[in-house]
Parts: C-alpha cells; sequence; structure tokens
C-alpha cells in the first residue's frame, strides 16, 4: 500500500468514527417524533393508560360556532341568570373559540393525567400541565415522598362527576373553577413496602376543586392548572 493510499484510508476510517460518536451524542430524527401530550390542544391524540398502541383518545377540535349555539350550550350548564352563566358568556365573548363541553373532556383527561403523574413522581408530565406556582409544590411534596423512600401505588377508576363552579375573565386571563368527582384506588408504601397510608383495595372517592387559567392574549390554546383545594 502507498503512502497516499495509507492516508486516504486513515482519514476515511476517523470520519467513521466521527460520525458514530455523534449519532450516539445526538441521536437519530426519523421524522416521527411526537411533541409532549396536551389534553387542551386539538391538533393532538392523547394515549391513555394500558396498551399505548390501542388506547388513544382524540380531542374535539376548538372552533368557533353560531353565536346562538353557545348560549344554548350554557344555558344547559347553567341557569340563566345564575352568576356562573354570566361569567361563562362574558367568557366566551372575550374568546369565541371556548367551547365549555370540550373544556369539560380537556379537562377530564387533564385530572387523570395530572393525579396519576403525582402519584407516580413524573415531574415531566406535570411541568406540562401545572402554572409554576402549583408545580413547585406538587414537586416538594414528591422530593419529600422520595426523601422517606414513600411509593404511591395508584389505580384510576374513572370520574364521576365534573362542574363548573365559576367562570371569570381577569386581566385577560381566563379562570374556569371546577368541581372533580373521582374514584381511586390509592396507597403509599414505605422502604419496607408496608402500607403507610390509603388502601391497595378499596376504591375511595375523591372530591377536587381545581381551577385552570389560560391567557386570552397567547396563540397558545392550552389551559394550565392554576390552584387546587380538596373537598372532605
Amino acid at each position: 500500500m502507498g503512502a497516499n493510499d495509507f492516508i486516504t484510508l486513515f482519514f476515511l476510517v476517523a470520519a467513521v468514527l466521527i460520525f458514530l460518536q455523534l449519532r450516539s451524542v445526538l441521536g437519530r430524527r426519523t421524522g416521527h417524533e411526537k411533541p409532549p401530550a396536551d389534553p387542551f390542544s386539538a391538533r393532538q391524540s392523547i394515549k391513555t393508560t394500558g396498551s399505548e398502541e390501542e388506547k388513544v383518545v382524540t380531542l374535539p377540535r376548538r372552533e368557533t360556532v353560531d353565536e346562538e349555539q353557545r348560549w344554548v350550550e350554557v344555558d344547559a350548564i347553567a341557569k340563566p341568570g345564575t352568576e356562573l352563566n354570566e361569567g361563562l358568556r362574558h367568557l366566551i365573548k372575550a374568546d369565541p373559540s371556548f367551547r365549555p363541553k370540550d373544556f369539560l373532556n380537556g379537562a377530564r383527561m387533564a385530572y387523570e393525567m395530572i393525579v396519576m403523574a403525582f402519584a407516580d413522581g413524573d415531574r415531566k408530565t406535570l411541568k406540562g400541565l401545572l402554572s409554576k406556582e402549583v408545580y413547585d409544590g406538587f414537586n416538594a411534596a414528591i422530593t419529600e415522598r422520595e426523601a422517606r423512600g414513600e411509593v404511591i401505588k395508584s389505580t384510576f377508576v374513572g370520574i364521576d362527576k365534573t362542574d363548573f363552579l365559576q367562570a371569570t375573565v381577569k386581566d385577560q386571563e381566563e379562570l374556569i373553577t371546577l368541581k372533580i368527582v373521582s374514584q381511586l384506588i390509592s396507597a403509599t408504601y414505605d422502604r419496607d413496602n408496608k402500607i403507610v397510608d390509603g388502601d391497595a383495595e378499596t376504591v375511595g372517592e375523591v372530591i377536587d376543586i381545581w381551577t385552570f387559567a389560560r391567557d386570552i392574549r397567547s396563540r397558545d390554546p392550552n389551559w394550565k392548572l392554576v390552584a387546587t383545594e380538596s373537598e372532605q
């Protein structure tokens, strides 16, 4: 082998090694990567628990409907003349694309995702669905739980009821408060795998008062959980 052939072979081997190193560090894009799922976005589908390939929930599209139909929908949710009815009407005037029923569907999915993500300590999912203040509280609780060596095992049974409690627009921000009644099996285990809280077999009723918010001025259609309260 001549000197020139040896040099050519050397650079060829070096180029292959560099390519392999870069691919291992940066990964490969296949063109099928998916953004994080968001329950309030109409542009995505959300995979639920169970078979990841078989269970897919397609969210309704956000679209503006005629004014009369919007008011009929509001009146079906809240009695005309009530504070809630007026609040929903005011919110729709500020955001014509808002549909109460579509919002409830997204809120139910968000609720299950948040409850299960908290139990699993899934900070990534929580960060995309919570305001900074609420996330900080959830994160602190997860960190304390991890420090004690505790693990929560939960099974989400379902949501029995979801009701609007309040709807307002304040400083260009839409705020909606819901009462959510769900069924959950949940137990907390210590380092020795002994139950220290909850029940691993009994289905318990959970009543939460959650408030979601969205900036009307933003092009982002997504809502975030900004306040939580449990009803005993």
